[in-house]
């Protein structure tokens, strides 16, 4: 069985790890709103090409980005983009809940002395994290180790674990896990991950809508129009290439923002050993235990939805059933990766 013993310890700086990690999130979030922009204005060179047959493909460019051809298009896309943002912001704690059994815990509803034990270690990290509002404290009925944080601001910011965890973790690692995912919040990880799926999704969907358009327009329209056909193999290149670079885009966020998480949790913890410590005996804990857990996490609707929030994901533990088919690669760092950002390497 893995211990901290067999790990060497190595210096490492927090501190650089938050700072190199928030440019590159940043980057990744500009990035999805320059691809959803650029589908706006592919959708506006579009429709005015039919107008401006003899146009070029760069002046047609030119003229929307100019606004001398109003990008109709890239404008409606945007306002759509801000209100699905909304609705999603308001109802995503929600979302993250269904399916499971759980039950919300304060000072005056904690069912026993463990519950209390986890209100006052959230309560804690909060005070250190410098959060205004005292997040909802949940807990899922569930056998399997787990955590994950919710909501879109701090106000509305919730944190739930699994029975599993709060029963199997000791307090230093049970507050080790709640830094983690108040890092989660205090870095507004939620609203930026959110945000970024939500723009890939819409950027496909509108893509798809453009795709078969076109096709089916081509068969009718001019075959001199060259603006027009040079976009219909622009769009057929990016219907087929922008869903994978999405999907590697979102991991590579993901990860990073966990990574954060990692390194938000030794900030507020002012230690490294609570948090490694906890993620080996969640690791070691959903091996020993993967076929029954790979049943539970099966038999709990909704779990592809909180795969990505969760501090652990169970595919790293041979459980699969609750990836989807889109899910290539893990939307965690490994966990020898994470122990090593921490400071923890595998001694040889």
């Amino acid at each position: 069985m893995n211990n901290l013993d067999q790990y060497a310890i190595s210096p490492t700086d927090w501190r650089k790890t938050l700072r190199g990690n928030t440019r590159k999130t940043y980057a990744v979030i500009l990035l999805f709103f320059l691809i959803y922009s650029a589908v706006g204005l592919l959708i506006d060179m579009y429709l005015y090409s039919s107008t401006y047959p003899t146009a070029s493909l760069s002046q047609l460019f030119v003229a929307l980005v100019t606004f001398q051809l109003f990008p109709i298009a890239t404008l409606i896309m945007l306002a759509i983009a801000a209100v699905s943002l909304l609705v999603s912001y308001m109802f995503y704690d929600k979302l993250m809940l269904l399916g499971t059994e759980y039950h919300e815990v304060t000072l005056e509803t904690a069912r026993s002395v463990a519950e209390q034990q986890l209100y006052n270690v959230v309560e804690e990290m909060k005070i250190s994290a410098g959060l205004r509002y005292m997040p909802k404290v949940y807990i899922i009925d569930a056998d399997y180790m787990n955590a994950f944080a919710s909501g879109y601001s701090e106000k509305s910011a919730m944190v739930a674990i699994t029975r599993g965890l709060m029963e199997k973790l000791n307090r230093d690692e049970m507050q080790a896990v709640m830094a983690h995912e108040l890092s989660h919040i205090r870095h507004l990880d939620i609203k930026l991950t959110l945000t970024a799926s939500l723009l890939a999704n819409l950027t496909i969907m509108v893509l798809d809508i453009l795709f078969y358009n076109a096709i089916f327009s081509n068969r009718r329209d001019n075959e001199e129009n060259k603006s027009r056909n040079g976009l219909f193999v622009i769009i057929m290149i990016l219907r087929y290439a922008l869903p994978i670079i999405n999907v590697l885009l979102l991991l590579y966020l993901s990860r990073t923002r966990e990574l954060m998480a990692d390194a938000g949790c030794v900030q507020l913890m002012r230690t490294n050993q609570p948090l490694a410590s906890a993620l080996l005996k969640i690791n070691e804990d959903h091996v020993e235990n993967r076929e029954r857990y790979n049943t539970e996490y099966q038999n709990t609707p909704h779990e592809n939805v909180r795969r990505e929030a969760y501090l652990y994901d169970p595919m790293q533990a041979g459980i699969e059933n609750v990836a989807s088919i889109s899910d290539l690669f893990s939307t965690h760092p490994s966990l020898e990766s994470r122990l090593a950002a921490l400071g923890f390497k595998m001694k040889k």
